[in-house]
């Protein structure tokens, strides 16, 4: 594949911000990068070294001591102009993405506007971190809070958004005077790289401190160094339970702070009462895009028993039109996973389904052959199950649905809430009764609850994120913002006395 993105000659160097300098020594190793489509070594990157990443944390609070003095406004038109040069760059950041991570191109394209559209809502933020004016029970004085910036803030990404996820909190952190530093996945470290480059005139032009927005790249030990790191006060990590957990008590060891997005074991109910045409079209979607790897992929699809033999065959038809292929191609509505660990992760479960006594419906497969020469092509799939199974209650980064029965919608509820996670959630259903139940504080135990729309496809002006075991932290719209900056509260007495608070009397 031929260069799309100004990128630095190979290897590529992580390191700082504003591509002046991407540190490494010579005993650095390198991470190379496969392209799951078809297979081929499209770029090799430095691995961080130890030494390395001190240099970079020191140069990041370094550049805080500055940033958090630059007027937030002018924090947001900083940003601003990094959406433009994310406008400018959307084809060809969001064919990277596609080729690298294996998307489609469409959900590519998709992921860069996630990135402007973040940006955007940045730029607003900067003038709305507002906070509070309190009456003191005390005469002549005032209270009031305001919100200050963290200092650094370590961003752990995940190959399935190898770069949205890292503009949610980059560009709110930045608007609130944050610095950051970046460990992307080391499954799709380039793209990590061409958002570096991109957003580099807009840091120099601006005269942005060295060290405002870096990147380091490595495994499991990277991001434990950051974890680990009392120089780091939030690490916002995406990813699996398990790598979350082990993150928490690192960064809970320290006193530290975490922000968390995890596992998702997405469910929707389908009622007797539901537009079937709006239904399947979101269920679909929902299950098999981004190859099922998305932590909002809709991985249980719960209908009520009258209309289960009516939505299972809908769902047959619907999936024999799937045409799977290369990513790039835009006539094709599934891509490759990531790699082959995905693909043994797909082929485990389609065996413990098999154990269980579940049913396939559609059945799954590896594809081989011409065009599917990476062998990260599989089949999506559809299998009856009981929502009770290890394998239905665990999240597998793979397209395999399971399609199961309710009789009352308290038992779909039920049902819903019965898994370790708590990300996204959805009904469909025309009954205001059966919606409202769905709401209400009886309902949906998820961080987001839809209807009539499927559990991917959140929107940047909602805090996104769940429970359980999804980490229960927000990222994104709303005041997500908060969970960059720390609360202080402030006393001012402009009187002659000095009381004090409760009543309490204190004379020398």
């Amino acid at each position: 594949m031929q260069s799309i993105l100004p990128l630095p000659t190979q290897p590529l160097k992580p390191g700082t911000s504003t591509g002046q300098q991407f540190w490494h020594t010579d005993a650095a190793k390198t991470i190379d990068s496969y392209s799951p489509a078809d297979g081929q070594l499209i770029a090799r990157v430095t691995e961080t070294t130890r030494a390395d990443y001190d240099r970079v944390v020191e140069t990041a609070q370094a550049a805080f001591a500055e940033w958090r003095q630059v007027p937030a406004p002018r924090r947001g038109e900083i940003v601003r102009q990094m959406g433009e040069q994310f406008r400018h760059y959307k084809r060809e950041l969001g064919t990277l993405v596609s080729y690298e991570m294996g998307k489609s191109l469409q959900e590519g394209l998709g992921e860069v506007q996630e990135i402007i559209d973040i940006c955007d809502f940045a730029v607003g933020q900067s003038r709305q971190l507002y906070g509070l004016s309190m009456h003191s029970e005390r005469p002549a004085h005032r209270m009031m809070e305001q919100w200050h910036p963290l200092g650094v803030v370590g961003i752990i990404s995940a190959f399935n958004f190898p770069v949205a996820v890292w503009s949610w909190n980059a560009m709110l952190a930045w608007v609130c005077g944050d610095v950051c530093i970046w460990k992307p996945s080391e499954k799709t470290p380039l793209t990590a790289l061409a958002c570096q480059q991109i957003i580099g005139d807009v840091l120099r032009n601006n005269n942005v401190p060295e060290g405002v927005s870096c990147v380091i790249t490595g495994g499991r030990t990277t991001g434990e160094w950051l974890a680990r790191d009392p120089r780091i006060a939030l690490v916002s990590a995406t990813g699996s339970t398990r790598m979350g957990k082990a993150i928490a008590e690192s960064v809970a060891g320290r006193l530290g702070k975490s922000l968390l997005e995890l596992g998702g074991n997405n469910a929707i109910i389908v009622s007797e009462h539901a537009d079937l045409d709006l239904a399947i079209p979101a269920i679909v979607f929902g299950a098999v895009g981004t190859a099922g790897q998305r932590c909002t992929t809709t991985r249980r699809i719960i209908v009520q028993e009258r209309i289960y033999g009516d939505v299972k065959d809908r769902l047959k038809r619907a999936y024999a039109q799937l045409r799977i292929g290369n990513p790039l191609d835009e006539s094709f509505h599934v891509g490759p996973v990531i790699d082959q660990s995905a693909v043994h992760s797909y082929q485990v479960a389609v065996q413990e389904i098999g154990e269980a006594g579940g049913q396939f419906i559609v059945e799954p497969g590896v594809l081989d052959g011409p065009g599917f020469e990476s062998g990260c092509y599989v089949k999506p799939c559809i299998a009856e199950a009981e929502n009770s199974w290890p394998v239905v209650q665990r999240e597998t980064f793979a397209p395999i649905l399971y399609l199961l029965k309710y009789t009352t919608l308290d038992d779909a509820i039920a049902q819903q809430n019965a898994v370790p996670q708590g990300l996204s959630s959805a009904i469909f259903t025309l009954n205001l009764r059966e919606a409202e139940r769905f709401l209400s504080v009886a309902g949906s135990d998820c961080g987001i609850a839809n209807i009539n729309i499927g559990t991917s496809g959140a929107e940047i002006g909602g805090a996104f994120g769940g429970e359980k075991e999804t980490g229960g932290g927000r990222e994104s719209g709303s005041d997500a913002w908060k969970a960059y900056m720390r609360r202080q509260t402030n006393t001012i007495n402009y009187g002659t006395t000095m009381p004090l608070a409760q009543g309490i009397t204190f004379e020398l």
